[in-house]
């Protein structure tokens, strides 16, 4: 009797332990990756060379994606110094990665321009731009905001303008799937370390 007991004792707890295994299952599924489908999507874009290049074109490879424009005076050149320098630290684990920059002033940034801006950083980094609709729509999927402003005493027909935009990179696996963000303002160490991690781990053939 005191086992039957004891045993009737010991079934609630079982419901409640299995009920919660299930709901900690269901949950971590609901939430699994829960950025991967806030950053990212499909695109088409013009490369430097004048060649489309789309999302799709580019899997099989980690994708390091910043943006930013050629006329950017301080955070734009930084941040592909520092993408450089950590693909160069990488050694040949970095060919697995492949460097992206996105213009967010398609009005001034051509191909041309941007072929003429890609010498100072790493050769295999990857200009791209497009129509104001094209760049519209892939700063969207990456959530990158992007606002043109004057500087005092210019006017709206002033092409000296400048662009307040996203400063995140973002790093997309094999697949396009958005992997991590790597802030403004991460060393060359640190950004070298992440990508090493996931380089050795998601890197396809």
């Amino acid at each position: 009797m005191t086992r039957r007991r004891g045993m009737q004792r010991s079934i609630p707890v079982l419901t409640a332990l299995v009920a919660g295994l299930l709901l900690l299952t269901a949950s971590a599924r609901a939430n699994e990756d829960p950025l991967a489908k806030r950053f990212g999507g499909p695109f088409e874009l013009t490369a430097s060379s004048g060649q489309r290049v789309s999302d799709v074109s580019l899997h099989g490879r980690l994708l390091l994606i910043s943006f930013g424009y050629t006329h950017c005076p301080d955070i734009c050149p930084t941040t592909l110094v520092l993408m450089t320098e950590a693909l160069e630290k990488l050694g040949p684990s970095g060919d697995a990665i492949q460097p992206i920059f996105i213009t967010v002033d398609p009005q001034r940034d051509t191909p041309t321009q941007l072929a003429a801006f890609a010498r100072s950083f790493h050769p295999r980094l990857l200009m791209l731009t497009g129509t104001e609709t094209e760049i519209a729509s892939v700063a969207k999927a990456y959530r990158v905001h992007r606002h043109k402003f004057l500087f005092p005493g210019q006017s709206a027909t002033d092409v000296n303008y400048g662009v307040d935009h996203g400063s995140l990179m973002y790093l997309m696996g094999v697949d396009g799937r958005f992997l991590t963000l790597i802030p403004y303002g991460a060393t060359a160490e640190r950004i070298a370390e992440v990508l090493r991690r996931y380089a050795v781990t998601r890197a396809g053939p």
